[in-house]
């Protein structure tokens, strides 16, 4: 089976959730964006990294706004299961943008990236990279991909939420207004799809009957069949 949620800033402890429990051997968890755990090339970071691809489940996870992309571009691409990936070890691979992948019968759209919101910050502390907003190249290829595949995929997976997903109070949505943005939303508008899960808001939240912004909850992305009772209606 097939489980997703939002960002995990390299903390190693989101691993011991008592919801990844239920895991067994054969799923897969999907992390929607700011993985973490590329960031400092450091012994500690490298062991976790081997840890978690050794997990009796498989780890995808998507890049975000705050990875370290000279890390995580060191990797050499590859294809696996129908898109393109970098393998990180075991277990453990990061879905590049704009691919779509066969999974357990089901097809995934994935395209990572942000816009951090302390840019500023970020550049002074020498830790922001470019490339964490995706190209015109990569931008092009998702829509190849999508449009191999008939504009129509089972699962979209993104960090940033689609634009039309008003996740803020009120209903007032406050969202950036950048060329991911305007993608993201003629993916919405063009691709027909079950479900739309992104991890940039760091909220557990159904939006819609259609998205989901996910975070420190495990979520699965089909729905659970509901439990047989023993005795009567």
């Amino acid at each position: 089976m097939i489980y997703v949620t939002g960002d995990t800033h390299g903390q190693m402890e989101r691993f011991h959730a008592p919801e990844l429990r239920r895991l067994r051997k054969g799923d897969t968890l999907i992390i929607c964006g700011d993985f973490g755990f590329l960031w400092d090339g450091g012994d500690e970071e490298k062991k976790n990294l081997e840890k978690i691809g050794r997990l009796k489940y498989g780890v995808l996870f998507l890049d975000g706004a705050h990875e370290n992309f000279d890390l995580l571009n060191a990797y050499p691409a590859e294809e696996w299961n129908g898109g393109r990936v970098h393998h990180i070890c075991g277990g453990l691979y990061h879905l590049m943008r704009g691919q779509v992948f066969a999974l357990e019968g089901k097809t995934l759209f994935t395209f990572g990236g942000g816009e951090s919101g302390e840019k500023r910050i970020r550049i002074q502390a020498g830790k922001w990279w470019p490339c964490e907003m995706p190209s015109i190249d990569e931008m092009r290829e998702g829509v190849g991909n999508l449009q191999a595949h008939g504009f129509s995929v089972d699962y979209i997976f993104t960090h940033e939420p689609p634009p039309k997903a008003d996740v803020f109070s009120g209903g007032a949505r406050i969202g950036k207004k950048n060329p991911l943005d305007a993608y993201l939303g003629q993916v919405m508008e063009r691709v027909k799809y079950r479900k739309w899960f992104f991890g940039a808001e760091h909220i557990d939240r159904k939006i819609t009957y259609k998205n989901y912004a996910v975070f420190s909850g495990v979520v699965p992305v089909e729905d659970l069949p509901p439990r047989r009772r023993l005795f009567g209606r």
